[in-house]
């Protein structure tokens, strides 16, 4: 298993595989920055056609690209299309581009999905049933809705970390007389985190009754946030 946050993919990474002609059974987990996206044909070019014995291939990859024009991001459907030809394996992906920041991510994963933790979860998440996952971290510049944390309940049944960074404010609004919203029920939760998030995201948590939390859950928030959401505690 190799899992890591890797600066310099070409050197470490690819240089080590390519010298395991033997290598029968791969788990890669690891997180790239550098200027362009890894996809399918670098998983192709780069790993799987020097390891002729590979026959057990499970991944886990996210690029974080800098100083990116959303102009040069590719698009979602081209990354996935770059998967085609790596026989039963199913490919998840999920492209993001973060405008305030320049920045971009592209993450790619086998399914089922096996690992115990989910980081920078944005809108674009794709759905699904990831029963392994305990740990999931949410980031994005566009807000997150009520029906995106409905997503997340669903996806993560069994989750007890939860942290968040968005400091972009909601659109739709929440109040207590939105009855008719589905309740959220984290069933599991023991810990959360707001890092560096709005105050409706707190507000989406500890003040709205459409959000259920388990008791004596251990929260991280800044003072001062708590203070404004609560009324001075009132």
């Amino acid at each position: 298993m190799c899992k890591s946050e890797i600066l310099c993919y070409n050197k470490s990474i690819v240089s080590l595989l390519q010298r395991m002609t033997n290598l029968e059974e791969l788990a890669l987990y690891i997180f790239v920055g550098q200027r362009t996206c890894l996809d399918g044909n670098c998983l192709k070019n780069d790993i799987i056609n020097h390891l002729p014995r590979l026959n057990k291939f499970t991944f886990n990859i996210r690029s974080f690209i800098y100083d990116l024009d959303q102009a040069d991001l590719l698009s979602k459907e081209y990354i996935q299309d770059t998967f085609k030809g790596l026989g039963d394996i199913q490919v998840i992906s999920c492209v993001d581009y973060f405008p305030k920041q320049r920045t971009g991510q592209c993450h790619f994963y086998s399914y089922p999905y096996t690992l115990t933790y989910y980081n920078n979860i944005t809108n674009n998440f794709t759905d699904g049933l990831f029963k392994f996952v305990r740990e999931v971290s949410l980031f994005d510049e566009h807000p997150f809705e009520h029906e995106f944390f409905i997503r997340i309940a669903r996806a993560f049944p069994l989750l007890e970390n939860l942290s968040m960074i968005n400091q972009t404010q909601q659109k739709q609004k929440l109040n207590n007389n939105n009855e008719h919203l589905s309740i959220i029920e984290y069933l599991h939760l023991n810990q959360l985190r707001f890092i560096d998030t709005h105050d409706d995201y707190v507000e989406q948590f500890l003040v709205n009754t459409n959000t259920c939390l388990p008791k004596n859950i251990r929260l991280f928030i800044h003072y001062d946030s708590l203070k404004r959401v609560t009324n001075n505690f009132t």
